[in-house]
C-alpha cells in the first residue's frame, strides 16, 4: 500500500493521506472537552516541567523496571524503588504515574509487551485516542513508586519510543535522528531554538535540500534497496502509531512528511 498517492495535480503526503478527516475529528474531539487553545496551553506548561518529569523517570531503579513483560504475565502494577537523583538533577522530581505495556495488535500471550513509564497527563495532552488510565493507588507513606499498568495495542510498539520521547521534549532533532540517519549538521538546525520549526518547513519546501538528504541516506545505506525499504517501513510504522493514538502535532507531521520524502528520494537514487 503506497503512502504517497496522486490527487489531481499534486501528491498527498504521508501525514495527510487517510488522516485528513481524522485531523479535524481530533480537533473537534479535543474541543468537546477543552478548547484547542487550552490544550496547547497545557502542553506548553508540561514542556516547562519536562526536566523534572524525565528526571523522575530516570530515578526509577532499572532492576525493578523490566524493558518488556510477556502479555500473559502482566501484573496490575509495578512497584519500583527510586534511586537518589544525581547532583544537579532538576528539583523536585516528578515521578511517573503509570506504566504503558505496549504490544502489537493480535500478538500472542507470550509476546513481549514493551514497558514505558509515563505521566498520564502527558499522554492525555497529546493523544485523543487512549484507553482510560487505571486509578492510581491511594497515597500512603512508601519509599517506592507504584505504577499501575495500562496495556496498549499499537501497530508498532518499537516506533512508539520515538513518540514517547517527543511528547516530553518536543525535540525534532531527536525524533528525526531516531527515525533515519540524517546528517548531523542538518539535525543541528532542528535542535530546540526559536527557528527550528522554520528550518524544518524550509527543508520540506526545498527540492534541493530534500535531494541532498536523500543522497545522504542512499549513501549511508550503501545504495541497498532492502535497507531503504526497511527505513521506509519504519517511517510507515511511526505514521500508523500516530494515527492510532490520534496524536496531532503539526511539527511532528511535517517531520514525518520530510522523512518520507527523503526515503522516496533515496530509493529513487538507488534504483538508478
Amino acid at each position: 500500500m503506497a503512502l504517497t498517492v496522486a490527487s489531481g495535480s499534486r501528491q498527498t503526503s504521508i501525514s495527510t493521506w487517510g488522516t485528513q478527516g481524522q485531523r479535524e475529528e481530533n480537533r473537534s474531539g479535543i474541543s468537546t472537552e477543552d478548547s484547542g487553545c487550552k490544550k496547547e496551553f497545557i502542553r506548553q506548561g508540561l514542556r516547562a516541567k519536562a526536566p523534572q518529569m524525565q528526571a523522575g523517570i530516570a530515578a526509577l531503579a532499572p532492576s525493578h523496571l523490566p524493558p518488556s513483560i510477556p502479555r500473559s504475565h502482566l501484573p496490575q502494577a509495578l512497584t519500583i524503588p527510586p534511586r537518589a537523583p544525581p547532583p544537579g538533577a532538576p528539583s523536585p522530581l516528578s515521578y511517573p504515574t503509570h506504566a504503558l505495556a505496549i504490544g502489537s495488535k493480535g500478538s500472542k500471550d507470550s509476546a513481549p509487551q514493551l514497558v514505558f513509564p509515563v505521566h498520564a497527563v502527558v499522554l492525555a495532552a497529546h493523544c485523543a485516542n487512549i484507553p482510560r488510565f487505571p486509578a492510581p493507588p491511594r497515597s500512603r507513606a512508601s519509599a517506592s513508586v507504584t505504577l499501575p499498568i495500562l496495556p496498549l495495542s499499537l501497530p508498532s510498539p518499537q516506533a512508539y519510543s520515538i513518540l514517547h520521547g517527543f511528547m516530553y521534549t518536543h525535540r525534532l532533532d531527536a525524533a528525526l535522528g531516531a527515525l533515519l540517519p540524517f546528517p548531523p549538521a542538518f539535525l543541528e538546525t532542528l535542535a530546540p531554538s526559536p527557528s527550528s520549526n522554520a528550518h524544518l518547513a524550509a527543508a520540506l519546501a526545498s527540492g534541493s535540500t530534500r535531494h541532498q538528504l536523500g543522497a545522504h541516506l542512499c549513501a549511508a545505506s550503501s545504495g541497498n534497496l532492502t535497507t531503504l525499504m526497511t527505513h521506509a517501513a519504519y517511517v510507515r510504522e511511526l505514521w500508523q502509531d500516530m494515527v492510532a493514538l490520534e496524536l496531532y502535532d503539526p511539527t511532528l507531521w511535517d517531520a514525518l512528511d520530510l522523512a518520507w520524502e527523503v526515503v522516496l528520494g533515496a530509493m529513487s537514487l538507488a534504483a538508478h
